[in-house]
């Protein structure tokens, strides 16, 4: 297999979610023994996980977390920042915690609202599951592991949560073979990086190590989720990472009526602060909200957290597929140029579509632009890429079965366009129109399908993937 197939292939076979700068774990008895319960999403009811009353001592990573005596965030509440708290009896909530979310960054909390000051932050760690997404059995790993096969865990880890510092992880024993470097965050699937089932030691990297950029594995990218207030992502929208009590103060209340979720899964309600009927949407595209019957009544959402289990009749219908086309940290973006572009108007019966194409200024047929072969990048993008007029929400259709393999578009002479209108036959009803584009990157063509019509040029990252 080529090289730039490959590369392709690794990317789009990539889910993220995430990153991990906040989250808490609760544990059963003081000094971190016992049950324990871990949040990365506001808990409104530890009663839900069977852990009410039941938090002995707590460490908090990243960020600061509003505990409370109550459900729903009520009754006597404590923040407590980033450290370790081996007794929360000082502070009177040992057995008493019922609730607990995170404080954003940039919110101001008087002093008298604080617990007494925490130890020493947690120790950096890495936890590997053995299935995708966070789940079946975990383990856990504070120093450097030489050799998983005394842990029973040698190429099982299928998933990743990495907190403090970043760690290396290597396909052999004594970080021999091939290794990867994970950042603080979360990896729902190795299998992007090619080691899935695969990882048989792995080490802390000391903060003042320097490390390659060709070394790392992707970044992560926060769990998204965009409302419009029209059907067929249209009209005004409203985005968001966080969770949201109440869409009233977004002005946004009662009017979702089509949705993009990336990253995770995300409970929507249609009562503020996650009451009334809740639904939960995987990641994907609904076009129409009204199915769920949540049209115009969305009014509270939160993300998942990967591990939690959801009762199957709690899903909505299963969307289509979705791909996250937001910038990573860190990643570099390039223009790659808009090779040809079709609008395909679908009628009954006939499917019929204007191409734009590249002509070169002589009739000379060898020079005129092969027809681009393979696959389109699969999933739908999350956000508009080129530079197409609104902000609709820009669709990738077709299974992810490889790169695209048309030939190479002659540069060496200036080339004009025109406009051709072609017809076909097809069975079935009329589809939505849309845009077929295929743009050139480094000689790889690559197709996508967006709701409008794109520029020159389209934004991407060093794979070619489109970025916004």
């Amino acid at each position: 297999m080529k090289t730039p197939i490959k590369s392709l292939l690794v990317i789009l076979g990539m889910a993220f979610a995430a990153q991990v700068a906040a989250q808490a774990t609760f544990y059963e008895n003081e000094r971190f023994a016992g049950r324990s319960l871990t949040a990365t999403e506001q808990v409104p009811s530890f009663q839900r996980y069977g852990f009410n009353n039941s938090t002995s001592s707590a460490v908090v990573v990243g960020e600061r977390w509003e505990v409370c005596q109550q459900n729903d965030y009520y009754g006597r509440c404590t923040v407590l920042r980033p450290g370790n708290y081996p007794s929360l009896a000082a502070m009177g909530l040992n057995d008493r915690i019922s609730s607990a979310r995170l404080v954003s960054a940039n919110t101001r909390i008087d002093d008298d609202r604080y617990a007494p000051a925490a130890e020493a932050a947690v120790v950096p760690q890495v936890t590997f599951f053995e299935r995708e997404r966070f789940d079946g059995r975990s383990f856990v790993a504070t120093g450097q592991v030489a050799n998983f096969q005394r842990q029973g865990f040698r190429d099982r880890a299928a998933s990743a949560v990495v907190v403090g510092e970043r760690w290396e992880v290597c396909e052999d024993n004594r970080f021999r073979g091939a290794c990867v470097v994970l950042r603080p965050g979360r990896y729902p699937s190795l299998a992007a990086m090619g080691l899935k089932d695969r990882i048989s030691s792995v080490r802390a990297i000391a903060p003042n190590v320097r490390i390659a950029d060709n070394r790392y594995a992707p970044a992560s990218v926060a769990p998204q989720v965009t409302f419009f207030e029209r059907e067929n992502f249209a009209g005004r929208s409203f985005a968001t990472e966080k969770p949201v009590l109440d869409l009233q103060r977004a002005g946004f209340n009662d009017r979702a009526s089509s949705a993009v979720v990336v990253g995770e899964r995300w409970e929507v309600c249609n009562d503020a602060r996650f009451r009334g009927a809740c639904v939960v949407l995987r990641p994907g595209r609904y076009p129409s909200l009204a199915a769920m019957g949540l049209n115009d009544r969305i009014s509270s959402l939160r993300a998942i957290p990967p591990g939690d289990r959801v009762a199957d009749n709690r899903y909505a219908p299963l969307p289509l597929p979705v791909y996250d086309n937001r910038r990573r940290n860190g990643e570099r973006l390039f223009e790659a140029t808009v090779t040809s572009s079709r609008a395909v108007l679908a009628t009954s019966g006939q499917r019929c579509w204007v191409e734009s194409e590249q002509v070169p200024p002589t009739q000379n047929n060898t020079n005129v632009p092969a027809a681009l072969a393979g696959a389109l990048i699969g999933g739908i993008l999350g956000h508009q890429v080129g530079g197409g007029s609104g902000k609709d929400i820009a669709t990738v259709g077709g299974a992810v079965a490889g790169a695209a393999l048309g030939a190479q578009v002659g540069r060496s002479n200036p080339a004009a366009t025109q406009d051709v209108q072609r017809c076909e036959n097809v069975p079935g009803g009329a589809q939505a129109a849309y845009w077929d584009v295929s743009y050139n990157f480094r000689g790889q063509d690559h197709r996508v399908q967006m709701t409008s019509a794109p520029g020159a040029t389209i934004v991407v990252n060093e794979q070619g993937e489109p970025r916004q």
